[in-house]
């Protein structure tokens, strides 16, 4: 380990734990710490990703995050926090745009609401399909779905959103959140149907998700979070944490940083091309008047369409003004403009120009609009990166240094993991010593 040496002039501060960042993890720790504590947030306010825009009359987040609880005391905590809010309760409708046709989301249980030579396609794919070993995902696809259905949609469809091959990703990469199916179940389907899973309902405020950060916040003492105070330097052996404005000797740190950013500022010796992700580019779009009614996602694979989905914030409020976030994946390296006005000279009216192609839009007029790029998006789970995650997260712990949340456990999970995680840490560690 190899940490910056930090500037001596500094002033100097304690706290018991270090909180790096406050999104949902980093607040859902502190609710549960005991101790002393201190979060450190590089934005100029709280929620990660998990910020909401009011414009216009529109309510956008950065981008869609819809809560799925599986835990109903979690769930009960949080809304126990929010005795004012509006929150809504949605019966999940998701479609597919192929080919100018709509079926039903998932692809995979839905084949036979293809037009006729693509059902037999995919229908003969999927009894014959091949036998490989499922060491990436795309291996996977094909093992488990057939030719068919992964040249179709499993494969272009990913591809479009993870913005890389399908071969660089573990077989697991999506973990739980896949859609499996097995023969059974896509012939069931035909005549049954059922398209539930993880997410077939979920809930939603009505002022954004912004207001589950509120909730989270209810009852921490604002003093405890600083904003605009990125982490620049740790120091694992020492447990001094620097910023621009002060060295903070910390006895515990939990960081919900990307984990390579934290490997980095931690001065620890690590391999960076290990670690990859995408970048998406969200543009929210409020229109004129009201469109379909039908769907709250709308999935597209077409590789002729700029983006991977569209998501419909009116249809979720009951709202008379179609209201969408519509989602580019660009690889990590893409180059995106800090100025809107160039995002919007770029992306915009090929983005306009798709919706309309695939019957989203027919003569809407846009009225307001707004854009935002996550920065790491979706990372890239393969085995070298797990591998080493893993071993830096041994080493970091020898340190007490815990690394925590979607982007610090460099996974693909929910908002609501992020909650279960951060809660079982808390509780889990020895309390941090309260200070005087």
């Amino acid at each position: 380990m190899q940490p910056s040496a930090p500037p001596s002039s500094l002033p100097e501060t304690r706290t018991g734990t270090l909180i790096l960042g406050a999104g949902m993890t980093g607040l859902a720790y502190a609710n549960h710490a005991r101790g002393d504590w201190l979060v450190l947030e590089r934005d100029g306010g709280p929620g990660g990703y998990c910020k909401t825009v009011v414009q216009d009359g529109f309510v956008w987040d950065y981008s869609g995050h819809f809560f799925h609880f599986r835990h109903p005391d979690i769930e009960a905590w949080l809304r126990e926090r929010m005795p004012d809010d509006e929150i809504l309760t949605v019966e999940k409708s998701s479609g597919i745009w192929f080919e100018g046709t709509r079926i039903d989301f998932p692809f995979q249980k839905n084949i036979h609401q293809l037009p006729l030579p693509h059902f037999l396609a995919c229908l003969h794919d999927l009894y014959f399909r091949e036998a490989r070993d499922e060491e990436t995902f795309e291996d996977m696809l094909i093992a488990r779905f057939g030719r068919g259905i992964a040249d179709r949609f499993l494969i272009p469809y990913n591809e479009k959103l993870y913005a890389c091959p399908m071969n660089r990703l573990d077989k697991d990469a999506m973990g739980r959140f896949f859609p499996h199916a097995d023969v059974g179940a896509i012939i069931a389907n035909f005549v049954t149907p059922d398209n539930g899973g993880y997410n077939a309902s979920f809930t939603y405020p009505r002022g954004g998700a912004i207001r589950y950060v509120h909730a989270l916040l209810r009852e921490l003492p604002p003093e405890r979070i600083a904003y605009s105070e990125p982490v620049i330097a740790i120091d694992p052996v020492a447990h001094v944490a620097t910023t621009p404005k002060r060295r903070i000797h910390y006895d515990r740190l939990v960081s919900s940083l990307p984990f390579n950013r934290l490997l980095q500022v931690s001065g620890i010796a690590h391999d960076p091309s290990v670690y990859s992700w995408n970048k998406v580019l969200v543009f929210n779009l409020g229109f004129d008047r009201k469109g379909q009614t039908r769907d709250h996602w709308l999935y597209v694979p077409s590789r002729d369409v700029v983006f991977y989905r569209v998501g419909f914030y009116d249809n979720i409020f009951g709202d008379d003004r179609m209201s969408l976030y519509v989602e580019i994946g660009l690889p990590q390296d893409a180059e995106v403009p800090s100025d809107p006005a160039a995002v919007d000279a770029r992306w915009l009216a090929p983005v306009l120009k798709d919706l309309e192609a695939i019957g989203v839009t027919d003569g809407h007029q846009l009225v307001s609009h707004h854009s935002v790029v996550l920065d790491p998006a979706y990372v890239h789970i393969n085995r070298a990166a797990r591998a080493d995650f893993e071993r830096q997260t041994a080493l970091l712990r020898q340190h007490d240094i815990h690394s925590a949340g979607r982007y610090g456990g460099w996974t693909y999970c929910s908002i609501e993991d992020n909650l279960v995680e951060a809660r079982a840490l808390a509780l889990g560690l020895e309390p941090a010593p309260t200070l005087a």
